[in-house]
């Protein structure tokens, strides 16, 4: 099979995946990598992908799974999985070679988190005197207030925000909608941001963008990580964070405070209350270690 007749397959398997399932583009792009990788290893054997057999594709996953974690080998094999079965939908192979393998287990990590100390330091550290310090504290403030998904926060966009009712309408993975409240630190900072640092920064590319970067352009996801991980060193942070690091600081301190997990699930923006119940383990290990250094018996 030629290379052009199997980016033909991937890109009917993308297109379908986005009309049925409404992924985000986050995640079709991730897929596409992953489709990629698979067809090179294809090339590489010499081997048409409709007819290769499940040892073959076994192959493939163990050769490619050094140095990836196990969500990424998870999602891997779910992309094939998925992949197949939409080629076994059009005729195009009888059975999925897929369909027998298993999802690797071992247990799903807890995520990497923040102690609300540990926050507070990260969002001092911006120099609130100067325009981009100005920015990047709202960022922060807005990023651990509501738990956005970085994507979510780059793209945000000024008739997003409702200060007067103090929420911002976001749409999130399968073009969900949910309203997030703001709380009042991060209001506070979005009010003074917009008056005195927002007219300065945006240009004539900014396209409505709330926090503009280079030239008034829309911030990128890695320009995000790159400001965060200088924030937390000028913090003195033992431990650099990702931006997904505060999404988890967020929920796991409103479970600790006592939130109703229903409620975070909608915060969060997630489909299935199942992602959101590993919160509860977090909530329960921090429980476990005060009863442990303060019970006579712990």
């Amino acid at each position: 099979m030629s290379l052009t007749a199997e980016q033909r397959l991937v890109d009917g398997f993308l297109d379908t995946l986005w009309l049925e399932r409404g992924l985000s583009a986050n995640t079709l792009a991730a897929y596409r990598a992953d489709m990629g990788s698979f067809l090179a290893w294809v090339q590489r054997k010499a081997l048409d992908p409709l007819v290769v057999s499940t040892t073959q594709v076994r192959e493939y996953l163990e050769s490619s799974a050094c140095g990836q974690t196990r969500s990424t080998r998870s999602r891997r094999l779910s992309c094939l999985k998925r992949f197949y079965a939409h080629l076994e939908r059009q005729g195009q192979v009888n059975r999925s070679p897929v369909e027998a393998l298993r999802t690797p287990h071992g247990g799903r990590p807890l995520p990497q988190s923040m102690s609300e100390a540990e926050v507070e330091m990260l969002l001092a550290a911006p120099d609130e005197s100067t325009l981009l310090g100005l920015r990047d504290r709202t960022m922060l403030e807005v990023l651990y207030a509501t738990g956005l998904r970085v994507s979510e926060l780059v793209a945000l966009r000024s008739d997003q925000l409702n200060l007067r009712q103090g929420a911002v309408r976001i749409t999130g993975k399968g073009g969900k909608e949910r309203l997030v409240p703001l709380g009042l630190p991060a209001l506070d900072y979005l009010e003074r941001y917009k008056r005195e640092a927002l007219p300065e920064l945006t240009g004539r590319n900014s396209a409505g963008h709330l926090f503009p970067g280079r030239a008034g352009r829309p911030m990128s996801r890695q320009n995000f990580w790159y400001l965060l991980r200088r924030h937390a060193r000028l913090a003195g942070l033992a431990r650099l964070p990702s931006p997904h690091v505060l999404r988890h600081a967020f929920a796991t301190h409103l479970v600790n405070h006592g939130a109703d997990l229903r409620a975070v699930q909608m915060l969060l923006g997630h489909s299935d209350i199942s992602t959101t119940q590993i919160y509860t383990h977090i909530a329960q290990e921090r429980l476990q270690r005060l009863h442990a250094a303060h019970h006579p018996r712990g």
